[in-house]
């Protein structure tokens, strides 16, 4: 599915939701999935950043990657994994798997503290795309400790397994010089904030993980913009801006969690340590932005 249409769009980073005893909440997230689905999203990503990949195992993975292609069924929508970690060998195993899995293709992080040279990245990122399963390859220095050049970044996307990226650097720098250098792979916002500016500067769609919520007032933004609308684009973004600035004041997805378990969408706010719940400030000053129909 991914090979036969450019990456692009609005992808959902999806949130991993726990009971009170911890565990994983599998009821509750068929229900959010199946909501989501409905949306007119364009793919879906499980077990990335704001799934807590650090504290959820990969067998609770697979569990989730086989109940999101139970609840998309027959849908036009991707499933990306993110598989990556900074073992090599390990990324290149948990990549296979979740093709086994269901899934449609992995979100592939620059791999993280060891800090290796741009060399190493590129090859790290070539043995995973060798695996047949289509990588969008993910770039978040301030997770990672190591920022990418354009020349690794050219060479990663020049890759045949390479569909595109995320680009979550935090300005517009990458992205430019990309496009100057002719990349004509896919580049998507990464930074919720920064979406009006990256498309404007020719970004293909965002992972928003903010579109959990008004899911449908994110996919309105893009269409205004896809249409070359990009001034009433950017002021229907800024309505919500406020929301999105909430979302991140404090460590996503615990804020998130907060306000999808107020609004219905998951059963329990509960996130893993080292992640703990939000402050009781943010709770009020999240409580307008609850959506007003309640999912549960």
């Amino acid at each position: 599915m991914l090979n036969e249409r450019p990456l692009g769009g609005l992808y959902v980073p999806v949130v991993a939701p726990f009971g009170p005893d911890g565990e994983l909440d599998i009821a509750s997230y068929r229900r959010y999935i199946g909501r989501l689905a409905e949306e007119g999203i364009q793919g879906l990503v499980v077990n990335g950043t704001t799934g807590e990949s650090p504290t959820v195992s990969w067998e609770e993975v697979r569990l989730l990657i086989e109940a999101t292609r139970e609840i998309v069924g027959e849908r036009e929508l991707p499933i990306l994994v993110g598989t990556g970690t900074n073992d090599t060998r390990a990324t290149v195993r948990r990549t296979e798997e979740a093709m086994r899995f269901g899934a449609d293709g992995a979100l592939v992080v620059v791999p993280y503290y060891s800090r290796p040279s741009q060399e190493g990245i590129v090859e790290h990122f070539r043995q995973a795309a060798a695996t047949g399963l289509p990588v969008v390859a993910y770039e978040i220095p301030a997770r990672t400790g190591v920022r990418l050049t354009p020349e690794a970044a050219l060479a990663i996307l020049s890759m045949d397994g390479v569909i595109g990226m995320k680009d979550s650097s935090g300005d517009l720098t990458l992205l430019r010089e990309l496009l100057r250098r002719g990349n004509r792979k896919p580049v998507l916002c990464g930074e919720d904030a920064l979406l009006p500016e990256m498309l404007l500067a020719g970004a293909a769609g965002g992972f928003l993980a903010s579109a959990n919520a008004h899911t449908a007032r994110f996919l309105d933004v893009l269409r205004l913009f896809r249409e070359g609308r990009a001034a009433e684009g950017a002021a229907r973004f800024e309505e919500l801006q406020a929301c999105i600035r909430l979302l991140f004041r404090e460590p996503n997805p615990a804020p998130l969690k907060w306000l999808l378990a107020r609004s219905g969408a998951i059963s329990c706010e509960r996130t893993r340590l080292p992640l703990v719940g939000i402050t009781d400030s943010l709770k009020r000053e999240l409580e307008p932005y609850i959506p007003a129909a309640s999912l549960a």
